[in-house]
């Protein structure tokens, strides 16, 4: 007599989640007899700090004088260059931009470069941008010699691939900070640290574009090629390599972009008097007028570098030009040329035109100055409301947890038995909800919420954590993922870093919060408004290319130092990736599908939240990656307003010259940001694909 078939009730996947439950429940109950389950003990740390502060010393001992000897061929260019641009009278830089600009991208382009540029000039940082000019022109030949030579090897070898790969995601996420230690041991102080520093984390762009747009030659282009008779050499670098052209100089683009982004770096660690040391000293003194005015030149030098980039790039897909005459093929070259000769000569008989008078400057600092004192002086009361609000009430909870933020003296009462047992079930009765209304997956990220705001990051037991992220990297990707989320967790658990990396988490995961729902809300509105939109971007182009100091010092005077400065800070960087990437996924929804819904009778809202938001999901996957990404690049920045971290155990290992606390620190960062994006790019494919889409 056959058995009959039994039946299992459990959905797939969520056996698992309920092996992680049991665990968890065992650690919680164990914290008492089990301390080490809370606080890894110092006893079992690795010692991989000192390893590499001894082998480091030794290499510097043995290898210095190559890298000195680099350090001073570097030199001639970047001080050659630097002497050419700050001769160069005003007028003819401007204008030789400016028809630059007009290549790029018309007579709009051209119109703000110069009106950009003039702003340097009218506020007396002329000579400091072009300093900093100097350090992004020889800075970025650099990288993108460097990032294109790599990026080809890799696309010829998968081997090579499979090993730059991992290289440019640590090139990328390990904190500048972390790597400028054993720079300066190799190379010393001075400018030439600052453009080394800047082509190492602007070539990574490079190697990705190259790579990518090598890859995605048409294979028929290839074949053709072949069929016609040309050698390998040949038809790598007359077919492919222009065929991949565009998708090259948007590499060119980005780098340049990372570069400018480094001038504060470069000051820090011995820059020249460029706009970054303007930025860096007045920030120094608390100084947010004159910082802003240094601030924004910096923004309009990226603005300008990415337009006109972007804009040569562009032009890569044009058709060629089919006027015959020389003079007309070139005549943007010839006209910038032009401009160059007459404006030197003019600057000979015009002393105002080779340097521009100082009475001339307006400089409107110290009204900008008297405008943050105002706001201090008539809105304290409001703003320190909101500062305590949002500690007690947001903050606390997610580091320490209910169980230890609600007090008397934060929220007014003291956390009974009767509430903590109210709150478990009021959590399990919304999980039940959640799996009734929504999916098992629902319920177990409610519970998993609901235990963590109780519990808080550094309350919450460390095999517990690693659990759940291990198998949430699982479930998005993989083996490979879990491997790989699971090992990096136990790097910074055994390297003694877990309390650091666990504030961080905090930190970033409840400004990552915020910028999720506000940028998500303006994302909507400027997908929806082409006013808002218009109004929008130059706001989100200024918070993205303004120095992240910059953005510390009005919030710095507004709310003085601790975490909530930090978490604005970090919110006013991380934000914008959230806002396009909602926009432009929203944006990009088929029409047909839009007017599709429209003819059925969808409302608007079940429009937005039924159809378009789906449908943009993959995309605003992607901008909450870089949003985390962003967040996680702040942390460094927002070390300085007195936050706790692996933000802060990277300054600490500067100060020091540990370099090997400052390694460990440093790649905890940058482990902490690779696992969040193996994890959300693993759950964008899936949804890409069970959507029908195409992942890039």
């Amino acid at each position: 007599m056959s058995m009959p078939d039994q039946k299992t009730y459990l959905p797939d996947g969520f056996a698992p989640w309920f092996a992680v439950g049991v665990l968890s429940l065992i650690c919680f109950l164990s914290l008492e007899s089990l301390p080490w389950l809370m606080t890894y003990p110092k006893e079992w740390v690795v010692p991989l700090v000192t390893w590499v502060n001894d082998a480091t010393a030794w290499f510097v001992e043995h290898f210095r004088w190559i890298f000195r000897g680099l350090a001073w061929l570097l030199d001639w260019p970047m001080t050659a260059v630097n002497g050419v641009l700050t001769w160069l009278p005003w007028p003819a830089t401007m204008a030789a931009v400016g028809v630059v600009a007009h290549r790029a991208g018309g007579w709009k382009l051209s119109v703000f470069t110069t009106l950009a540029l003039g702003y340097m000039v009218v506020v007396g940082y002329w000579d400091e941008s072009m300093n900093t000019l100097s350090l992004v022109a020889v800075s970025v030949p650099l990288s993108v010699s460097l990032g294109l030579f790599l990026g080809i090897i890799a696309f010829r070898s998968k081997r090579v691939d499979r090993i730059v790969q991992p290289i440019l995601d640590l090139m990328q996420t390990v904190p500048a900070f972390a790597y400028l230690i054993p720079i300066l041991f190799l190379f010393g102080f001075g400018p030439v640290v600052g453009l080394i520093a800047s082509a190492i984390y602007s070539a990574p762009p490079m190697v990705r574009n190259t790579i990518l747009g090598l890859s995605r030659v048409p294979s028929d282009i290839v074949e053709s090629a072949v069929m016609s008779g040309c050698t390998p050499r040949q038809r790598f670098w007359q077919v492919e390599v222009p065929t991949a052209l565009p998708q090259i100089m948007i590499g060119v683009n980005q780098s340049t972009m990372a570069a400018l982004s480094m001038v504060i770096i470069a000051a820090i660690i011995g820059g020249f008097a460029d706009i970054g040391w303007e930025v860096l000293s007045t920030m120094r003194k608390a100084q947010f007028g004159q910082s802003l005015l240094a601030g924004l030149v910096i923004a309009l030098l990226a603005m300008i570098l990415d337009r006109v980039s972007w804009g040569l790039a562009e032009r890569q897909n044009a058709l060629p030009e089919t006027a015959s005459s020389l003079l007309q093929r070139h005549r943007h070259l010839f006209a910038a040329l032009g401009a160059l000769v007459v404006f030197t000569l003019l600057a000979q008989v015009a002393p105002a035109l080779s340097v521009y008078p100082k009475d001339w400057v307006f400089y409107p600092a110290e009204p900008m100055n008297e405008g943050i004192k105002y706001i201090v002086r008539n809105y304290s009361g409001e703003m320190n409301a909101l500062k305590s609000n949002t500690l007690f009430f947001l903050m606390l909870p997610i580091r320490i947890g209910f169980v230890k933020a609600i007090s008397p003296f934060s929220w007014g009462f003291v956390l009974t038995d009767a509430m903590i047992y109210g709150y478990a079930a009021v959590v399990m009765a919304f999980s039940v909800f959640a799996w009734r209304r929504w999916s098992w997956k629902s319920s177990v990220a409610s519970v998993i919420a609901g235990v963590l705001l109780f519990y808080g990051t550094t309350g919450t037991p460390w095999p517990v954590f690693m659990a759940v992220i291990t198998l949430l990297g699982w479930q998005a990707g993989g083996q490979k993922v879990a491997l790989f989320a699971f090992l990096s967790m136990l790097f910074m658990l055994v390297n003694g870093v877990w309390p650091q990396a666990m504030l961080s988490i905090y930190l970033c995961g409840g400004a990552v919060m915020i910028c999720v729902l506000v940028g998500s809300l303006m994302g909507i509105w400027a997908a929806h408004n082409d006013t808002v939109s218009g109004f929008m971007r130059p706001i989100n182009d200024t918070l993205q290319t303004m120095p992240q100091f910059v953005l510390l010092i009005p919030i710095l005077m507004l709310f003085k130092v601790g975490e909530f400065t930090a978490l604005l800070a970090i919110i006013a960087y991380a934000i914008v990736p959230m806002i396009r990437y909602v926009e432009h996924g929203l944006r990009s929804v088929p029409a047909e599908i839009v007017e599709a819904s429209r003819q059925i009778g969808c409302t608007p809202r079940q429009m937005l939240f039924e159809v378009k938001l789906p449908l943009a999901l993959p995309v605003i996957m992607l901008g909450l990656n870089q949003t985390i990404m962003y967040g996680l690049g702040m942390l460094v920045i927002a070390a300085l307003v007195g936050t706790q971290g692996l933000g802060q155990q990277v300054y600490l290992a500067l100060g020091k010259a540990n370099a090997g606390s400052g390694l460990v620190t440093g790649l905890s960062m940058a482990l902490i940001a690779m696992v969040a994006d193996r994890i959300l790019q693993s759950y964008s494919a899936k949804r890409q694909e069970a959507l029908g889409l195409q992942a890039d």
